[in-house]
Formats: structure tokens, C-alpha cells, sequence
């Protein structure tokens, strides 16, 4: 039986760090679905209300429910711009969703950024922006990672 891993948070705290992780440990037939990559390197789509990411998430995800032990998707994922792609979820995998938020000080997310390969491509005037304090779900029934 399939189960989803979601890995939320904002830039810079981890997410990708730790699905690349987990994608190792639990070995072939594990779907990795990172936010960044569909909708910047696959679509080059923007981020928003409607994004055309959200489609191919979604389709992603059933795939993964249908074809692999385990997905793990990972991003920013804001809550108000992705609410269908979680209702999909929950439609997909029941209670077999491990939702994990990571809430650490913005400062901290910014440190982190400075060790990435990309830490040029982006900087702390991008991340304020970019910044969503304490973006819940609402439906997560796992521990919420904190560091403050």
C-alpha cells in the first residue's frame, strides 16, 4: 500500500536535503516530486494561485499512489495556492499521509541557503519575499519540525 511523504517549508530549511535522504533509505520505487522541479525546470511555469504546476502535481501524484511504495513530495507548497493539490492527496492516500512542516527562524533558513550550490542565484532580499510564516495545512496529524 502506497503512502506520501510531504515535506513543507520555506526556502532554505531542509526539505529537499532531507527527500533526497529519504529517497535513498527506502531504495528503488520511490517517487520523488519536488515542488522546484515540475514547475521551474519542467514547465518554467510561476509560482501563484494558479499555477500551471498544479495539474501535473496532482497527476503525479496519482501515478505515484498507483505505481510506487512511496512518494515524497517536497516544497513551498503555500498552503493557499496548493489547497487542491492537498485535498487531491488526501483523496489519493487516505491516511497514509506523513505531513511534515518545518518552521525555523528566518535568519536560520538564510544561513542554510549560504552552504547551497545556488546560493547565487537567490538571496535573503528574494527569501523575505518569498517568506510565509507558520503556513499550516491543517490537516497534519504528525509533529511539526521546529527549531526557534
Amino acid at each position: 500500500m502506497s503512502k506520501l511523504i510531504l515535506l513543507r517549508g520555506n526556502s532554505g530549511s531542509g526539505k529537499t536535503t532531507v527527500a533526497r535522504a529519504l529517497q535513498r533509505k527506502f531504495g528503488r520505487n520511490t517517487l520523488l516530486l519536488s515542488q522546484d522541479t515540475v514547475r521551474r525546470e519542467m514547465l518554467w511555469a510561476e509560482d501563484g494561485p494558479d499555477t500551471q504546476a498544479l495539474p501535473l502535481l496532482r497527476e503525479l501524484l496519482v501515478y505515484g499512489k498507483q505505481h510506487c511504495e512511496t512518494v515524497l513530495l517536497e516544497g513551498i507548497l503555500r498552503a493557499d495556492w496548493y489547497r487542491p493539490l492537498f485535498t487531491a492527496a488526501v483523496q489519493a492516500f487516505g491516511s497514509r499521509i506523513f505531513a511534515y512542516y518545518y518552521d525555523l527562524p528566518f535568519e536560520e533558513t538564510v544561513r542554510r541557503h549560504q552552504t547551497r550550490p545556488q546560493k547565487e542565484a537567490f538571496g535573503a532580499q528574494e527569501m523575505r519575499l518569498w517568506w510565509n510564516e507558520q503556513d499550516w495545512i491543517g490537516f497534519s496529524r504528525k509533529p511539526v519540525w521546529t527549531r526557534r
